[in-house]
């Protein structure tokens, strides 16, 4: 390819969210434009990453033994009306109706449309398992797009979805796309670490995620210190240690309390204790029923409202309480009680972990001290809904917990009945004739997440550096006066022997020729010019020195 024909060159100046360089290198080099705010054109150097990590995903999902097809975009709505996730899902569903008032959805996520093609046929026992997966594009109404093609409204995914009899043959397939993760990561050059995390709105029991370190990773997860645990923030365990054993249960007080009292930083400052010592209140909406739920927990821990969601099957449903639904109960913000009010309340496991709380029953002038769950008061049930921090112990207390940042670049689900028990007729045959649903799982990577994370692992302060295995071009051949014929039959000879070269012909300076190389990333520089004579001289882009080599010698190195 002759960089004089390119379509989309380098620029210079910074993109916008340009914190992240992934996105500032990829604009500058000529990979991406925003098309509008979480929509991108590839350019054709972009789309030759893209498709290079298409590749290899495919080559090795293919020896995995699973088969690729592809379902159409626009999905039919009642199917998602069939499975509840027209309303219930962890992003806003885009929908579409045609001029015959047929409505659809913007594909988000294709586990209905997998169920639904998989049921028109009708499936022995003997036909299980197998793996079905597409590359195709998805649609997310993302409330904000940011970090150029890290959090993105359209993009192209790999989903892969397994049928299997039941739990035993599907964790053999759940194991085998684990492998499969690693291996795809390992190619394109990324260190991906599976961590155990949430199903959200996908459903299902457990599933895990593959997440590249990085401090700007919008994953946060962590980390034991031999590294045998790994967890999302989302589902992270961790043991809560008693704060004040030794201490006497003494007896439960009203007491005269400032009014200015009011959050934790006004206890610990009126009271002088730290916050582990006081009871805190945290206020949710049910969306769809309206209930009020009221989490109760230790002061120093915060809710994690994943986990709360879980223990009330209400994924993506609990959203923060108004003024008015404060009201609603008889109370305000600051005054919330840890019992009486007409609510449900959830306590976190670490109410057990404490003598004599202070707060609970604060009123104007006066608040409750001397408070011990289950003998002053009780919730629904206790739980684990509290978000875990650096430095806590395993849930065995063996290690401590280390808290890391990463990109979210894969992740496995386990699926289970969650689909087939909802979609009527989501059944294969059995060795004795009858009906069974299938036991399901899906597995997606998200190809733009993908290739910024690349970017974020592979760069400098002059511009990317690819993996050979991703990178849009083998070799960045430069031209200099003096070179023109000799660059002509060098051009010439790369392609024949089968390198994928880029020539920069332009008629421009060598500076701006050797900047937008290194912006553009390619492993190999090589130049030649009158100064270089009958030499060629050779660079890896990650290499601070330049040799001299003969036509041979860069060759033998190319193949």
């Amino acid at each position: 390819m002759r960089y004089s024909s390119l379509f989309g060159k380098t620029t210079y100046g910074d993109a916008q969210d340009s914190k992240f360089a992934s996105h500032s290198w990829l604009v500058k080099g000529g990979f991406i434009r925003e098309s509008s705010a979480g929509r991108y054109f590839f350019l054709p150097l972009g789309w030759r990453v893209h498709e290079k990590i298409r590749a290899i995903i495919k080559q090795e999902m293919d020896s995995a033994g699973a088969q690729e097809m592809i379902t159409p975009i626009l999905h039919p709505l009642s199917l998602w009306q069939e499975t509840n996730r027209d309303s219930s899902v962890g992003f806003e569903l885009m929908t579409v109706e045609d001029r015959r008032g047929a409505e659809f959805a913007l594909g988000g996520t294709a586990e209905e449309m997998m169920v639904d093609v998989v049921r028109g046929f009708t499936i022995s026992y003997r036909d299980l398992p197998f793996n079905i997966y597409q590359f195709s594009t998805k649609f997310r109404d993302e409330l904000r797009a940011r970090g150029g093609l890290l959090r993105v409204r359209e993009f192209v995914m790999k989903d892969a979805y397994s049928f299997n009899r039941g739990p035993q043959d599907f964790k053999l397939e759940y194991d085998n796309m684990a492998r499969t993760y690693h291996r795809i990561f390992q190619r394109l050059g990324l260190n991906a670490v599976m961590v155990e995390a949430d199903n959200g709105y996908i459903g299902g029991e457990y599933s895990h995620e593959f997440v590249v370190e990085s401090e700007l990773g919008e994953s946060s997860y962590f980390v034991s210190e031999d590294g045998r645990y790994v967890a999302h923030e989302d589902v992270a365990k961790f043991k809560r240690e008693p704060v004040n054993p030794d201490d006497d249960i003494l007896p439960f007080q009203i007491i005269e309390q400032p009014e200015w009292v009011k959050t934790m930083e006004d206890n610990q400052k009126h009271y002088g204790l730290p916050y582990a010592h006081y009871l805190k209140n945290v206020v949710y909406r049910h969306a769809q029923t309206n209930e009020i739920i009221i989490a109760t927990i230790r002061g120093d821990l915060e809710v994690n409202k994943t986990k709360l969601e879980q223990v009330l099957n209400a994924v993506g449903l609990l959203v923060e309480a108004t003024d008015e639904d404060l009201a609603r109960i008889g109370t305000q913000r600051g005054w919330v009680h840890s019992w009486g009010h007409p609510a449900r309340y959830i306590g976190d496991l670490s109410l057990t972990t404490v003598k004599n709380f202070i707060g609970g029953q604060k009123e104007a002038t006066t608040d409750s001290i001397n408070v011990n769950y289950g003998r002053d008061f009780e919730c629904e049930m206790l739980a684990d809904i509290a978000l875990a921090q650096d430095g806590f112990l395993t849930e065995d207390g063996s290690q401590k917990l280390i808290e890391k940042r990463g990109i979210e670049v894969g992740n496995i689900f386990q699926l289970g009945y969650h689909y087939s028990s909802k979609m009527q007729g989501a059944v294969y045959i059995d060795e004795d004739g009858k009906e069974k649903p299938f036991y399901m799982g899906c597995y997606g990577i998200g190809l733009g997440r993908t290739l910024a994370a690349i970017v974020e692992q592979y760069h400098d302060d002059r511009g990317i550096c690819w993996p050979e295995s991703v990178a849009p071009f083998d070799v960045h051949l430069i031209s200099l006066r003096g070179g023109e014929e000799k660059a002509v039959e060098l051009y010439q000879k790369l392609r024949e022997i089968g390198v994928d070269v880029l020539w920069d012909d332009r008629d421009t300076s060598p500076g701006v020729k050797f900047s937008d190389a290194d912006i553009v990333g390619i492993p190999v520089r090589l130049v030649i010019s009158k100064k270089t004579g009958d030499f060629i001289e050779y660079k890896r882009r990650t290499e601070k020195e330049a040799e001299l080599l003969t036509w041979d010698e860069v060759f033998a190195r190319l193949l």
